[in-house]
């Protein structure tokens, strides 16, 4: 009888470790925009450089927690229709210096199925800041899934002083909106996966 006790125990626990898994995952495709205004007009500039991992637990099929979340994006990869605005974007970011726009996870709250509140860092132009962060999350299968989501920030909160061109004529707002729509793929099946909207 022991022996078969055993091999019982060993299925449990296997089964468990099945259903109640965390994994490791990798961002596959990233989008990211930030969006702002002037006295002039709107305007947004648009990456989808980004890179980063996270570790993720599925328990039964269904994301149960969200763990280690790190973001970086090269800072000169953001570009709008105009290498004019470019220039200046860079230079309020002082890319020179700061190469990259990061963001590390702290923690992560379950609202229901499809919503969750993450507190993260951002580090913006080498100023660091803690937001939350409201994201949808579409899962796709249990190696697949899409976080979206916004945040609105200022120059001020990451000591950057809005940008001005045109000798000031032109004069950024206040306010920025950062968008992103990201993929985190299974990093053990090691695969570029094409999710279709």
């Amino acid at each position: 009888m022991r022996p078969i006790k055993l091999i019982l125990l060993a299925a449990v626990i296997t089964f468990s470790i099945q259903v109640n898994a965390q994994k490791r995952f990798s961002l596959a495709k990233s989008i990211f925009e930030v969006a702002g205004t002037s006295n002039i007009h709107d305007w947004v500039m648009k990456s989808s450089e980004g890179t980063g991992s996270a570790f993720l637990t599925i328990t039964d099929s269904k994301l149960t927690d969200i763990k280690n979340l790190t973001i970086t994006l090269p800072a000169e990869s953001i570009k709008s229709s105009k290498t004019s605005m470019d220039d200046v974007a860079y230079e309020t970011l002082d890319t020179k210096t700061y190469k990259y726009i990061k963001y590390v996870l702290k923690s992560a709250e379950k609202v229901n199925e499809t919503t969750w509140i993450l507190t993260g860092t951002f580090t913006i132009a080498g100023a660091s800041k803690d937001y939350k962060t409201q994201i949808k999350v579409t899962a796709y299968d249990n190696s697949t899934f899409v976080f979206q989501g916004s945040n609105r920030i200022t120059f001020t909160d990451f000591e950057m002083t809005p940008p001005s061109a045109a000798l000031g004529v032109v004069r950024a707002g206040k306010e920025l909106t950062i968008l992103f729509n990201i993929t985190l793929t299974d990093f053990a099946k090691n695969e570029n996966v094409l999710v279709i909207k």
